[in-house]
This record gives structure tokens, C-alpha cells and sequence, in this order.
């Protein structure tokens, strides 16, 4: 069994006691334990990594890419740390481990390196002698013996690769929250907890705004097809189930809903440009799309048509985004104060009708719909950022996600 933690759960002697009593529940099920954490508390505790980044800038402003994972490692072995010594005074036996102790191989690119490979021979010899092994979660080793960290939700994604290595029996991820949300339960409270969701359907989620796991890690289970349990560390409730098939029963997961959640990404840009008749529009947009790519702006919600390429960025790029598009020469309007609305759903596929829905529940609300994008799996809507949590109940109430 591999149990992930966040830094918040492990940030206070009463959280950390919380999470001893769920190692000790597995331990007494039989399991033997993996256990992965994040850095202790946010911005502004002692050992926070936003903290630690804060110290490095304060001395010079640009700190070296490599030297800057060395400190952002920090926080993540501090918490191993001081979580094995807490296992230890219950009488619980532990082993703490670096992401590279534990064998986690990276490639070479610091601040959001990918994991090439997993040598869990050392946390196997720690489970051999009845140990609970404490990995720092978000950090790696390359072949060359540097230390790198694995970007946003490294964690999650020590957790699952490490799942895989050893082929648990599951992933469980534990959060402040009982589960997975149908939505943000702090913009829509009828918001109700979800029992068992696919693999596509969370990635697809986390793609698109939702902040429980990240996408990466996801995958990594779903290819190896581990299940993942996301719970919550203050309760004894089940959480959500992920997986492609409901355990001891081949059989795929069935849901009386066509849509399982809503996911939202807030402060958004859009941008249309305008090309003459007589100019390819596709030669026009492989020339706008390289010239961006190569100052390093990631576009979403692209669409490409005769005379017109429109596509979105983060408000915050907006300014480099403009400067760029005018060395093109073409005409075109940026705007900012969007928000991008998704419904996610692995039974609507192939289904008639759910677009229309869309458009019902956003038009009854009086929410304008700038753009669409879609997949098998979602329709994203871009609406005006004032009218994002407008939007998201009004979706919620039209496909019945709090019933």
C-alpha cells in the first residue's frame, strides 16, 4: 500500500497524529506501508518550499536552476524526517528515504523533471524488515547524481510511479477533502463527493482546473493500472475509487449520470485574428503558432477556420502574447476576463444532445458563451470571468450533479 500526505497534514504534531492512525490501520490490515510527503504548511511556515524559494531571491534574484532544486528539496526531507521520528515514538518502526534513496530516476530538467524510471530496491529491503518507508515525495536523481524535483503535483506522482514499482495493491492520496467533488464545493456548495470515477475522466479534471491530483500522476497509474483512492485525512470516509474497472468484477464502471463533474480555470485571455482572403490561414497560424512556442506561451481552446485563428493564454501572458502577434502583421483583438468552463464525462460519448444542454443551462443563467472547445470526454466554454461561478452552478443544476 502507498499512502500519500500533504504538507498541511503533516504540518502539526495533532495532523501528524492523524496520519500515524491511518498507517497504523493499514499496518493492522496486513498491509506493508509506503508512505509519501509533501513539504510542511504554505508560504510563510518555517519549511515551506515557497519559504525557502523566498530566502534563496531575497540573497539574488535569480537563483540557479540546479541549486534551486537542491533547496526545494528541503522542505519535502524535513517532513520525512520528522514524520519517521513520530512513527518511531508510537513504537511504529520507519525508514526515511530521499526521492533518491527510494530510486527515483529523472531526466535532467530541473524544476519539472519526469520520472524515467523507478529502482525501488532499497524501500522493498526496508518492507522486508517490517518497516513503514517515508519517501519525500516531488524530488528524483538523475544518472548523473543530480538532484532534480518533479514541477507541480510531483508528489502525487512519486506516489503513483512508486505504486507501480512495486505493484500495490492501490494509491491512496490524501487531501482535506472526503474525495473527489462533482465541482469546487467553495464556489458551488450543493457540490456533492463522487464515489468512482475512470482514470480518463479525472486526468481530464485535473487538465482542466481541477486541483485534487495532478494529470501526470494519473496517468502513471492508469497505466499501470493501479487504482488511486483519494480521502480525506480527518474522516473515515471511503473517498473516491479511480480506476478502469470496479475492483473484483470485470466489468467496466457504469454510472446512471452522463456527466461526472465540472472543472474551471479562471483568468484567461482570448485572442482572434484576422487573416485576408488571399493568404493560406494555415500557413498563417503554423507562423503564429511556432513564434509563440519558441517564447515558451502555451495556447488552449484553439481553433483554426478559414480567415480566422482564435485561440486563449493565462491573463498574465497577455501583454507578451500581444507584442508577439503584432511582428506577424495581421490583424487581430485580445481581450482579457475570461474563464474557462468544463463539463467532464466519460458516459457522455457518442450521446446526442449534451451540447444543447449546455447551452440551455448556460443560457438560463444569462451567462454569454464566447467559444467551445470539445472532446470524447468534455466540452469546455469560455465565459466572462464574473460569470464563471454563475456558470459552473448552472451546469451543475442542468446535469443534475447535485441530486
Amino acid at each position: 500500500m502507498v499512502q500519500k500526505y500533504g504538507g498541511t497534514s503533516v504540518a502539526t504534531p495533532e495532523q501528524r497524529e492523524l496520519v500515524v492512525a491511518k498507517i497504523r490501520e493499514a499496518i493492522d490490515l496486513g498491509y506493508e506501508v509506503v508512505v509519501v510527503v509533501s513539504a510542511m504548511g504554505r508560504y510563510g511556515a518555517p519549511y515551506a518550499t515557497d519559504t525557502l524559494i523566498s530566502l534563496a531571491k531575497e540573497i539574488y534574484p535569480e537563483p540557479c536552476p540546479r541549486e534551486l532544486d537542491l533547496l526545494m528539496m528541503c522542505g519535502e526531507i524535513i517532513s520525512t524526517v520528522v514524520l519517521a521520528q513520530t512513527l518511531r515514538r508510537h513504537g511504529i518502526e520507519a525508514k526515511a528515504f530521499t526521492g533518491g534513496q527510494a530510486g527515483i530516476i529523472t531526466d535532467c530538467h530541473f524544476g519539472g523533471a519526469r520520472i524515467i524510471e523507478v529502482k525501488p530496491q532499497r524501500i522493498l529491503d526496508a518492507l522486508k524488515l517490517k518497516k513503514v518507508a517515508v519517501v519525500a515525495g516531488f524530488q528524483g536523481i538523475t544518472k548523473e547524481f543530480e538532484a532534480t524535483t518533479l514541477g507541480r503535483g510531483g508528489s502525487d506522482t512519486t506516489a503513483t510511479a512508486l505504486g507501480v514499482a512495486l505493484r500495490a495493491e492501490a494509491v491512496e492520496i490524501y487531501t482535506d477533502v472526503n474525495g473527489v467533488m462533482t465541482t469546487d464545493p467553495h464556489l458551488v456548495p450543493q457540490a456533492k463527493p463522487l464515489k468512482v470515477m475512470t482514470y480518463s475522466e479525472l486526468c481530464e479534471m485535473a487538465h482542466l482546473g481541477a486541483k485534487v491530483i495532478h494529470p501526470r500522476a494519473v496517468e502513471i497509474a492508469m497505466n499501470g493500472r493501479i487504482p488511486i483512492r483519494i480521502k480525506s485525512v480527518f474522516s473515515e470516509g471511503a473517498g473516491t475509487l479511480i480506476c478502469d474497472q470496479l475492483p473484483s468484477a470485470d466489468m467496466e464502471i457504469k454510472t446512471d449520470k452522463m456527466i461526472t463533474g465540472l472543472a474551471y480555470i479562471p483568468e484567461l485571455a482570448q485572442f482572434n485574428l484576422f487573416c485576408p482572403q488571399d493568404v493560406n490561414t494555415s500557413g498563417k497560424a503554423l507562423e503564429v503558432f511556432n513564434l509563440l512556442a519558441e517564447a515558451g506561451i502555451s495556447l488552449d481552446m484553439i481553433q483554426v477556420s478559414p480567415q480566422r485563428i482564435t485561440f486563449t493564454v493565462k491573463e498574465a501572458l497577455f501583454d507578451r502574447t500581444t507584442a508577439i502577434l503584432e511582428e506577424t502583421g495581421l490583424e487581430f483583438k485580445g481581450a482579457k476576463g475570461f474563464a474557462k468552463v468544463s463539463i467532464v464525462g466519460a458516459a457522455m460519448r457518442g450521446v446526442p444532445g449534451v451540447m444543447a444542454r449546455v447551452v440551455n443551462g448556460l443560457y438560463k443563467a444569462n451567462v454569454l458563451l464566447f467559444q467551445t472547445t470539445d472532446s470524447h470526454t468534455n466540452i469546455g466554454c469560455l465565459v466572462r470571468q464574473e460569470d464563471m461561478t454563475r456558470a459552473l452552478k448552472a451546469l451543475h443544476d442542468e446535469f443534475g450533479l447535485g441530486e
